[in-house]
């Protein structure tokens, strides 16, 4: 069942709210220009951390984890600013499925396409590992307007979020496609007709799928699948990241060289490459990574739960 194509099901009126709901979210990205949305984002945000609630919770739990040498009035800025990113992300989220391709001119800079074309050269496909960044929605729009790329998606309780989430990652792209996070054999048959896959390891997937490996310096539950896929689909590991220059406002992806000859080691070695990878990218941008996530809800046995 492919979650990007219509159905008549989703006229029916539990949908309706749902729809107003999306059809109110479009119209403000459609009809707000890109700074107005990034300061609605950020009032948002600020509104969000004064009232606090979970998300700000867990967000203060994660920098404290993994900054222990700022000081608390620093972390507590650190706090504010990233849920402001993290709401400033549904305005960008919003851009990335329902804005006309036009309105992406003049917003990016795209470097490393080389990475991808060497790839395709020697006909391989590419895991193209990225980063939970705020910006990875918008991010890899701009990505879908250059080459097609396809992605994973998690089924969701609502029906009309998902159909706009799966119809709006790959509308950019004839060529783009989503696949089921379940769906492996679907996952290693798409590498192996020599394409791109967009794949972000840095969430908790729970300890069946992960092994223990330091991250910021905590053990952190860190999927196998990145060196398990890259092998079964015969492709290349070639990592991305995305950022909001905050002067400009202008999106700046860099696609890196390979990691592919760094992996394959055993699945400890595996995991704290990827993970050293992830936190060196992290500390460059710590504003804009989703330290709103539970990154350490799996523990090893006999630890207690940090959240």
């Amino acid at each position: 069942m492919n979650p990007a194509e219509f159905k008549t099901t989703l006229l029916h009126p539990r949908y309706w709210l749902s729809w107003l709901a999306m059809a109110i979210w479009s119209l403000i990205v459609n009809l707000l220009p890109l700074p107005i949305l990034i300061w609605l984002g950020r009032n948002l945000g600020t509104l969000i951390y004064r009232i606090g609630g979970s998300r700000r919770r867990i967000a203060e739990k994660n920098i404290e984890l993994c900054y222990p040498e700022l000081s608390p009035e620093e972390r507590d800025t650190l706090v504010l600013n990233t849920i402001q990113e993290t709401a400033v992300a549904i305005f960008e989220s919003g851009a990335a499925w329902f804005w006309p391709d036009w309105r992406f001119k003049g917003k990016y800079t795209l470097t490393g396409q080389e990475h991808i074309r060497k790839a395709k050269e020697n006909g391989k496909g590419v895991l193209f590992l990225g980063i939970h960044f705020t910006t990875i929605e918008i991010g890899a729009s701009i990505v879908n307007l250059n080459f097609p790329i396809s992605g994973f998606y998690r089924p969701h309780k609502n029906a009309v979020y998902e159909y706009l989430q799966a119809s709006g990652r790959i509308r950019r792209n004839a060529n783009s496609t989503v696949i089921p996070n379940n769906d492996v054999r679907g996952i290693i048959k798409t590498l192996r007709n020599a394409q791109i896959i967009n794949y972000a390891p840095d969430q908790d997937y729970g300890r069946d799928r992960s092994v223990f490996a330091p991250f910021f310096g905590i053990d952190a539950a860190t999927v196998k699948a990145p060196s398990q896929l890259s092998t079964a689909g015969r492709a290349e590991v070639i990592p991305w990241v995305t950022r909001r220059d905050p002067e400009t406002n202008k999106y700046i992806i860099e696609i890196l060289p390979s990691i592919t000859q760094e992996l394959n080691i055993g699945e400890y070695q595996d995991a704290l490459t990827i993970n050293q990878f992830i936190e060196k990218q992290v500390r460059l941008n710590p504003k804009q990574y989703l330290w709103v996530h539970r990154r350490f809800k799996t523990r090893p046995e006999n630890e207690r739960n940090f959240y």
